[in-house]
C-alpha cells in the first residue's frame, strides 16, 4: 500500500525566498552562483535552498529550512561549520591585521606545520584556491623538462585554467593550441599511462592526477608504475590532494599508498572552508620559482591576498585540531554506519543495487540508477527531490567530523522515504509523474540549461 508521504506531488518546505533570491543571483551572476558546482542546476527545479548558517554539520536557508548538509563547502569542511577552535584562532588574529606588505610570523609558522604534516616535500607555496596551486605545478615542470605537453588523468577536476578546462565539455573560449597540449590517460589502467609514455614520453613535462578517487582505490603497483615512468622519462609526477589530502590523512594519500610525487597540490580542508591552497614539492624544482636559481625564473605563486591572515589562523587551528583529535577517524566511522544503513534499507526495500551507497567511508558517494541498472540524472534528481524534502541536503553522502548520531538518524529517515519513491519510479520504469521539474545535468557540459521532462 502506497503511504501519503510516497504519494504528494509538491514539496512539504517552503522555498519561496531561496528561489527569489535565487532569481536575483541569476540576473546578475552568470550561472546564477560563484561556483558552478554550487548553481542551481544542481538541484531538483525549485529546490535550490539559499543557505543563511551553518552550524557543526547543520545548515539553514533564507525560509528557515533546517538540513543535514553533507559535502559540506565542496568538501572544504571536515571539522564542521563554526569549530570553536577555527573560529577563535580567526578571531583572534583578525583583530591584529589581515593584510600586510611583509611576510608575518604567522606565514613562518604556517609553514613549518605544513612541511611537518608533509614531510616529503622539502619547500611549500601558499596559494588561495586549488586551480593556482595545480596550475603553478604544470608551469614548474615545463620550465624545468623545457617540455610542454601534459599527461592528465581522467578525473573529474584539476583546474580553471586553460590547460584542463580545455579538455571538458566547457571549452569555448579555447585555443585548440592549447587544449592539444593535453593529453588524457586513465585512471588505474597502466596500459593508458603505458600508451602515453611510447606516444608522448619525450615531451611530456609532467603528468598529473589523485593518488585515489572516493569510489577507486589505486590498484596494487599503478601508482608505483606511474613513478617508475615518470623517473624513466624525466617527467615530474603531480599529485593532487585536494580531496584526499585532510580526508584519506592530513599528511596526505601519498602517506597512505606511499609513493611520493615530485610536486603536490593542496587546498579545500586545510582551512576548514576559508579559502588556502598549497603547492608543495622537490626543493629543485620549487626553487625555479625563487630566489636562488641560475635558470630563467618562473612567475609561480604572487598574490595579493594569498598570505592574509586569516585563512593562516584557520590553516594552523586546523593543523592543532588534526593533532589533538581524529577527524579523519571520525568521518571514517561516520561514513561507514551511513553506508552500512542506506545499503541495508536499499536491499530490505528491494531497490539495491539501482541506490547505493559507496566509496571510501571518509568521501562517501551514492549512486542512482534506472530500471535497466544504467545510471541515470533523472533518478538522481528524483532522490535529492526526496531527501531535500525530508531535511537532507547534499550532492553526496560526504561527511565531516562534526555529523552525530542524531544526524546519522535524520539521514537515514529520510532516506527511508526516499527509498519508497524511488521504487515507485523503478517499478514504473520512469520517474514520469513523480519528479517535480528537469532533471540535474553536469556542472561542466557544453549547452546551457537542461531541459524539462
Amino acid at each position: 500500500m502506497t503511504s501519503v508521504h510516497e504519494r504528494r506531488t509538491t514539496s512539504t518546505r517552503d522555498f519561496t525566498e531561496s528561489s527569489r533570491l535565487q532569481d536575483a543571483l541569476h540576473r546578475n551572476v552568470p550561472g546564477g552562483a560563484h561556483t558552478y558546482a554550487r548553481g542551481s542546476d544542481q538541484y531538483p527545479e525549485g529546490m535550490a535552498p539559499v543557505l543563511v548558517r551553518g552550524d557543526g554539520a547543520r545548515v539553514w536557508d533564507a525560509d528557515g529550512n533546517e538540513f543535514v548538509e553533507y559535502g559540506i563547502g565542496l568538501r572544504s569542511v571536515t571539522l564542521g561549520h563554526g569549530h570553536r577552535g577555527v573560529v577563535d584562532a580567526v578571531t583572534r588574529t583578525i583583530a591584529d591585521g589581515v593584510n600586510f606588505s611583509r611576510p608575518t610570523v604567522l606565514e613562518a609558522q604556517a609553514v613549518e606545520d605544513f612541511l611537518t604534516l608533509v614531510p616529503t616535500a622539502d619547500m611549500v607555496k601558499f596559494a588561495k584556491n586549488g586551480s593556482d596551486a595545480t596550475t603553478a605545478a604544470v608551469r614548474l615542470a615545463r620550465a624545468a623538462t623545457g617540455r610542454t605537453l601534459i599527461g592528465v588523468c581522467d578525473h573529474p577536476f584539476f583546474s580553471v585554467d586553460d590547460w584542463f578546462i580545455g579538455t571538458t565539455g566547457m571549452a569555448a573560449g579555447i585555443p585548440d593550441d592549447v587544449v592539444d597540449k593535453s593529453i588524457r590517460f586513465r585512471f588505474n589502467d597502466i596500459e593508458s599511462v603505458r600508451a602515453l609514455f611510447t606516444d608522448h614520453g619525450d615531451d611530456l613535462a609532467c603528468v598529473v592526477l589523485e593518488a585515489a578517487t572516493a569510489s577507486t582505490e589505486p590498484a596494487p603497483g599503478f601508482l608505483e608504475a606511474v613513478r617508475d615512468l615518470c623517473d624513466r622519462h624525466g617527467v615530474v609526477l603531480v599529485f593532487d590532494e585536494m580531496i584526499t589530502g585532510f580526508r584519506w590523512s592530513e599528511h596526505g594519500a601519498q602517506s597512505v599508498y606511499g609513493v611520493t610525487p615530485d610536486l603536490s597540490t593542496w587546498g579545500k580542508a586545510m582551512g576548514n572552508g576559508f579559502p588556502i591552497a598549497a603547492l608543495a614539492g622537490r626543493r629543485e624544482l620549487m626553487e625555479l620559482g625563487g630566489l636562488n636559481t641560475d635558470a630563467d625564473r618562473v612567475f609561480l605563486l604572487s598574490t595579493t591576498h594569498g598570505p592574509e591572515t586569516a585563512s593562516l589562523a584557520a590553516f594552523r587551528a586546523v593543523v592543532a585540531a588534526y593533532r589533538s583529535e581524529d577527524p579523519v577517524g571520525a568521518m571514517t566511522r561516520f561514513g561507514t554506519a551511513l553506508a552500512d544503513g542506506v545499503n541495508a534499507l536499499a536491499a530490505d526495500a528491494g531497490v539495491a543495487p539501482h541506490l547505493r551507497a559507496f566509496g571510501r567511508p571518509a568521501a562517501l558517494l551514492f549512486g542512482t540508477a534506472d530500471a535497466e541498472g544504467t545510471p541515470s540524472q533523472a533518478f538522481r534528481t528524483l532522490f535529492l527531490q526526496e531527501i531535500i524534502d525530508r531535511g537532507v541536503l547534499g550532492q553526496s553522502f560526504v561527511p565531516s567530523a562534526a555529523h552525530t548520531d542524531d544526524d546519522l538518524r535524520v539521514t537515514l529517515d529520510a532516506v527511508a522515504g526516499a527509498i519508497g519513491v524511488y521504487r515507485r519510479a523503478l517499478e514504473a520504469g520512469s520517474v514520469d509523474g513523480l519528479l517535480r521539474g528537469r532533471p540535474v545535468a553536469p556542472a561542466l557540459r557544453r549547452t546551457a540549461a537542461p531541459r524539462r521532462l
